[in-house]
């Protein structure tokens, strides 16, 4: 059963988590990716469907949603780039402190909830994030986040048509993440406009994160083990448990044992 961690006082982006987990990622992929079709992992049963349905979802990417994420990202300026961003992530304010009370976690929930209020009000609708700008830490949460919380196993990998990686938990959780968001309750003619501009607001945040994956030697497996490190991150509150055994840990004790940087630090 998962136990959770002490987690930090201040919150860590996803994207930028994201960024740093491709890093390691990348730089494993080139060894399993040589062992990817004779030794499968245990956590990636469905591998040669998650393999089909990835290649159609980068065909799909490369044809349509990657071209309009570019041109978005060259139009729109910055400071308004940054005033949706803030919008999207204040309509899921409300969902976070849901989850953090499911979670055990009432300080982070009413913080969330101050979030959104001040961010609703003195913020224009989430246009400026006024609650950070005062101090107001983010604690983002996930239904499916808290179903792992309270010992529900993630299950396999799971790639799905146009979200991508998940997992068999997550896909389930999938509705109750939807619709405890605001956007779903917004006035048809402007919850589409919206959704369009958050896919695409999200998709050119990634632009450059994702030629750390592109790089690789095997950039399935890199977007599979960048997917598996960072939920584990966020599970745990920033604060996952140290596993020997995994690959990942492996390679970095070789490298501190061999005089890699940082050796000393403590």
């Amino acid at each position: 059963m998962r136990t959770r961690g002490s987690g930090g006082s201040r919150p860590t982006s996803r994207l930028s988590m994201l960024a740093c987990v491709c890093v390691l990622a990348c730089g494993c992929a080139s060894t399993a990716g040589k062992m990817a079709e004779s030794t499968p992992v245990p956590y990636d049963p469905f591998e040669r469907f998650n393999r089909n349905m990835y290649a159609i979802n980068m065909t799909v990417d490369k044809y349509t949603l990657k071209p309009l994420a570019k041109g978005y990202k060259k139009i729109t300026p910055t400071p308004i780039r940054r005033g949706f961003a803030n919008i999207f992530s204040n309509f899921t304010t409300p969902r976070s402190a849901l989850n953090n009370f499911l979670q055990g976690k009432p300080g982070r929930g009413f913080s969330e909830l101050g979030r959104f209020l001040f961010n609703s009000t003195l913020g224009l609708g989430g246009i400026f994030d006024v609650a950070g700008a005062g101090g107001m830490p983010r604690y983002e949460e996930t239904f499916s986040q808290t179903l792992a919380v309270w010992g529900l196993p993630e299950g396999p990998y799971l790639v799905l048509p146009f979200l991508g990686p998940s997992s068999t938990l997550d896909a389930a959780a999938f509705p109750v993440d939807f619709y405890s968001d605001v956007n779903p309750y917004l006035r048809s003619s402007v919850r589409d406009r919206l959704y369009l501009f958050r896919v695409l607001d999200k998709r050119a945040r990634l632009l450059t994160a994702e030629t750390l994956v592109d790089k690789s030697t095997d950039p399935y497996i890199s977007l599979r083990e960048t997917y598996r490190q960072n939920r584990e991150f966020e599970i745990y509150d920033g604060n996952p448990p140290r596993d020997e055994s995994s690959f990942d840990q492996e390679l970095l004790d070789e490298y501190y044992d061999e005089g890699g940087s940082g050796g000393d630090s403590e």
